[in-house]
């Protein structure tokens, strides 16, 4: 750690204040909130949180440290993490080095003995703002014009996408998927390796041509970060591909199967972030607790073509939470049945995408 003291300065003007650990530069982004409990490795590690502030509402972050097998991806993505209590001396027989290490040797700031729970309220009643973190001595006002004077970045998918094709084979494979990697999650590819599925995972601005060419049983479409209206070059492949191949998509994926069939998308006040958000199946009626990550969410009301239907919906917001097309086996989902962190109540759905290319009906 390196314990000097830190500000942030929100862009209406509010100011928190800690101490630093992990990488001493200043830093901005779109501060969001997190609760889960555990996770805090796959969370730095999801690439969905790019160009974000990560505040954790749970309190003690680090006790574990940080693990070799654990990570959701090769990147560190957020600009920054903020916690109440940042423990520096895990205990567990796993950890190879402390997520105070991680940070540094990533660039990325953390900031502790901030009062997250006043800032994390603050989120849920002003909504998502961006935030500069900085050094004691900034004033607020000169805070302000920095962030003001910012541009907001775009187009994330296309930094956080790998840029060639990569493979992850298993023993006995029954299919062959196709991942468009929008900011991909390892343990969606871990998960469609242990139902059975070799998996290529693509940039995501790989064409319907060349995805057709390697011959899938089915195409998945990844998560990622920022706005889905900024990823029309994979929105295009989708309207290609959905009558010819059963797909099969999360978080962002989900939005981009949407704006596929006409559908608009928006931005929710301060999104959804955690391992604990119930969402209704309403085809079997039943509850599910789901792992979530997405500022974005589909406008149920834009939804015009008649071949796609709601499938889920969010019993906090009623937002709509996945989709499918049983005419051209298309279903998507907005929250993250592979968890990493969070349960897995909707693991199902891999059972669904994978009796799908096997013939079987959404």
């Amino acid at each position: 750690m390196n314990n000097n003291k830190r500000k942030l300065i929100l862009e209406d003007g509010s100011v928190y204040e800690g101490y630093g650990f992990g990488a001493d530069t200043d830093t901005g982004g779109e501060l969001v909130c997190n609760t889960s409990m555990v996770g805090y490795q796959e969370i730095v590690s999801d690439p969905s949180y790019t160009d974000q502030a990560v505040v954790m509402s749970y309190p003690l972050i680090g006790n574990y440290g940080i693990t070799d097998e654990d990570f959701e991806s090769r990147i560190v993505s957020p600009q920054a993490m903020i916690v109440r209590d940042y423990n520096d001396q895990p205990s567990n027989f796993r950890y190879t080095k402390t997520l105070a290490e991680l940070l540094y040797d990533n660039g990325v700031v953390g900031v502790s003995g901030v009062d997250t729970r006043k800032l994390v309220r603050h989120i849920r009643d002003v909504g998502s703002q961006r935030v500069l973190i900085t050094s004691d001595d900034i004033s607020a006002d000169e805070g302000k014009e920095r962030i003001q004077n910012e541009p907001v970045p775009h187009d994330a998918v296309s930094r956080v996408s790998c840029k060639k094709r990569w493979y992850a084979r298993t023993a006995n494979p029954k299919y062959n998927v196709v991942a468009i990697d929008c900011g991909i999650k390892l343990n969606i590819v871990r998960m469609l390796n242990r139902y059975g599925c070799n998996v290529v995972v693509v940039p995501y601005d790989t064409d319907s041509d060349t995805i057709l060419q390697m011959h899938p049983d089915g195409v998945f479409v990844s998560n990622g970060p920022g706005d889905p209206a900024d990823v029309t070059v994979v929105v295009e492949t989708i309207r290609k591909l959905r009558t010819l191949l059963p797909i099969f998509g999360i978080c962002l994926g989900h939005q981009l199967i949407a704006r596929a069939y006409g559908a608009e998308t928006y931005k929710l006040k301060f999104g959804h972030r955690g391992g604990n958000h119930p969402v209704k199946n309403l085809i079997t009626g039943r509850i599910e607790i789901t792992s979530q990550n997405h500022s974005y969410a589909v406008d149920e009301k834009s939804i015009a073509d008649k071949k796609i239907k709601v499938s889920h919906i969010n019993l906090l917001d009623n937002t709509v939470e996945g989709l499918f097309a049983e005419e051209d086996r298309v279903i998507s989902v907005q929250y993250h049945p592979e968890s990493a962190p969070g349960p897995q109540d909707s693991a199902y759905l891999f059972d669904r995408f994978i009796g799908m290319m096997g013939g079987k009906n959404v």
